[in-house]
C-alpha cells in the first residue's frame, strides 16, 4: 500500500474528462490532505476542448468495458445527486433505441442548408391513422414521434431509464474541474513537452510551456498521470493511442422531442444530397449512413457521424480543423428522417478526436506504466465521459491505496501493451 502519509506532487497532464475526473476524486480520498499532496492539472488550450466537451454524453450499464462500466454509471447517479447534476450538467435518466429508416430527398422533404426553407410552413406532424397505423407495425414507441413515419422501418430498444442516462459532456466535464480546483487542485494552462524519468527509475519532474507567457517551467513531481486523450502519446511516446477524427452538430428542433438517445441506420435515396449548396459534401454518400442523435434538455438535439483519419491531429484542441461538408452531411442524413431536425436550427458544427488503442486489447488503458510514479489513463475511444468517473477513482486509488480497489482492471494494464 502507498504511504498516505508522505508528500506528494501529482500532476495530471490533460484536461478533458479523465484528468478533470481523476482531480475530483483524488481531492475525495480520505487519505487526500492539501496541506501534504499538491495536485495541479496541466492542460494544452483550455478545460473540455476537446472531445470531452463535444461528444454526445451518452451513459449506459450496456456501454464497455463491462469491468469498470457499472462503476462508472452508479458514481454518476452519485455525483448527479451530491452536486445538482440534473441543473448543473443536465444528468437525466433516458431511453435509447436503434432505429432503421428509410430516408427522404431532401427536396421533397424541404430542407435547405439545415434550416427551414425561405416561405414555407413548419410541419404540424398531424399523423393519420394510415401514419400511426407505420409506426405502431414498426414498434416505435408512442412519444418517440419525431420521426417521418414514412420513414420508420422498424426499431428496437437497446436500453431504457434504468440502464441509460445522458449528461451534458462540456458542463460536466468543467464542473468536475470546478469541484476540484475547490479542494485544491492547481489548473494551469500549459502544454507539456517533457516529463522526466530519470532514465525510467521514476518520475521527477514535469516541463511545460505556460499558453500565456510563453515561458517555460518545470515543476516537481512525485507522480504524474497522464491522460492527454488523443494527445497522450506526444506527451508519452511510448503509449499505443491513435487519434480518430469526429465530426457533430447540434440543433434546436422545431418543437420540443422526447428523451431518447437513438442510434440510425438510414437507406439513402439514390443521388441524396442538397445540390444548392457551397457546403454539399464532394464525397459520395453511402447506400446506409448511421447518425447517432441524441435528445438533450432545454430542446437541443446533438448529432454525430461517422470518423475519419484525412486530417492529422493537430497541436492543440484550438486547432481542429471542422469539416463543413462532413457536419452538413449529418445535417442532411437527419433532415431525411425527421421533420422535426430538418425545420429546426442548426446551433454549432464542430469536430474533436478520438483516443484509440493500438493494441489487441480493446482499451482503455488504465494503471501503471512500469515506471514508478507514472500512470496511464488513456484510449476511452467514445466511452470517455461514461467511464470517467470509475477511471478517476480508480486513479485515486492507484496514487493514495497502491492499487485498483474499486474494480477488477488487470485487462485493462497499461503495461501489457507498453
Amino acid at each position: 500500500m502507498a504511504s498516505q502519509t508522505e508528500k506528494k506532487d501529482i500532476v495530471i497532464i490533460g484536461g478533458g474528462i479523465i484528468g478533470c475526473t481523476s482531480a475530483y476524486f483524488l481531492t475525495r480520498h480520505p487519505a487526500y490532505d492539501p496541506l501534504k499532496h499538491k495536485i495541479t492539472l496541466l492542460e494544452a488550450s483550455k478545460i473540455a476542448g476537446g472531445a470531452s466537451g463535444k461528444a454526445g454524453g451518452l451513459l449506459g450499464l450496456w456501454a464497455y468495458p463491462t469491468n469498470i462500466v457499472p462503476l462508472s454509471y452508479r458514481l454518476h447517479a452519485e455525483l448527479a445527486k451530491e452536486h445538482g447534476g440534473e441543473d448543473r450538467w443536465g444528468y437525466r435518466r433516458i431511453h435509447c433505441g436503434q432505429l432503421s429508416a428509410k430516408g427522404r430527398k431532401l427536396q421533397s422533404a424541404g430542407a435547405t442548408n439545415g434550416k427551414l426553407a425561405k416561405g414555407e410552413s413548419v410541419s404540424l406532424n398531424k399523423r393519420d391513422q394510415k401514419a400511426l397505423g407505420k409506426v405502431v407495425a414498426a414498434g416505435l414507441p408512442k412519444d418517440l414521434n419525431w420521426f417521418a413515419p414514412e420513414s420508420v422501418q422498424s426499431y428496437y430498444e437497446m436500453g431504457d431509464p434504468a440502464t441509460t442516462a445522458q449528461v451534458h459532456p462540456y458542463h460536466f466535464t468543467t464542473s468536475m474541474a470546478e469541484l476540484a480546483k475547490d479542494k485544491g487542485v492547481n489548473i494551469v494552462l500549459g502544454a507539456v513537452s517533457s516529463i522526466d524519468t530519470a532514465n525510467g527509475e521514476g518520475v521527477r519532474s514535469v516541463t511545460y510551456e505556460d499558453k500565456a507567457t510563453k515561458e517555460t517551467h518545470t515543476i516537481p513531481a512525485s507522480d504524474v498521470i497522464v491522460s492527454a486523450g488523443p494527445w497522450t502519446r506526444r506527451v508519452y511516446p511510448p503509449a499505443p493511442i491513435s487519434a480518430m477524427r469526429a465530426h457533430s452538430v447540434t440543433i434546436r428542433p422545431s418543437k420540443p422531442i422526447s428523451a431518447y438517445a437513438i442510434f440510425t441506420e438510414i437507406s439513402l435515396p439514390p443521388d441524396f444530397g442538397q445540390k444548392d449548396t457551397f457546403l454539399k459534401s464532394k464525397r459520395p454518400h453511402g447506400k446506409t449512413v448511421t447518425p447517432e442523435i441524441y435528445a438533450r434538455p432545454n430542446n437541443e438535439a446533438y448529432a454525430c457521424g461517422e470518423g475519419d483519419h484525412l486530417v492529422p491531429l493537430p497541436k492543440t484542441t484550438e486547432d481542429v480543423e471542422t469539416d463543413m461538408a462532413r457536419c452538413q452531411d449529418i445535417i442532411d442524413y437527419v433532415s431525411s428522417v425527421s421533420d422535426e431536425l430538418r425545420d429546426g436550427e442548426v446551433t454549432v458544427r464542430q469536430a474533436c478526436y478520438l483516443p484509440n488503442v493500438e493494441a489487441t486489447s480493446a482499451g482503455p488503458l488504465i494503471g501503471q506504466t512500469g515506471v514508478k510514479g507514472l500512470l496511464l489513463a488513456a484510449g476511452h475511444t467514445c466511452w470517455g465521459i461514461q467511464n470517467g468517473p470509475a477511471t478517476g477513482k480508480l486513479m485515486s486509488e492507484f496514487l493514495f491505496d497502491g492499487r485498483a480497489m474499486s474494480a477488477s482492471i488487470g485487462s485493462l494494464d497499461p503495461r501489457k501493451v507498453i
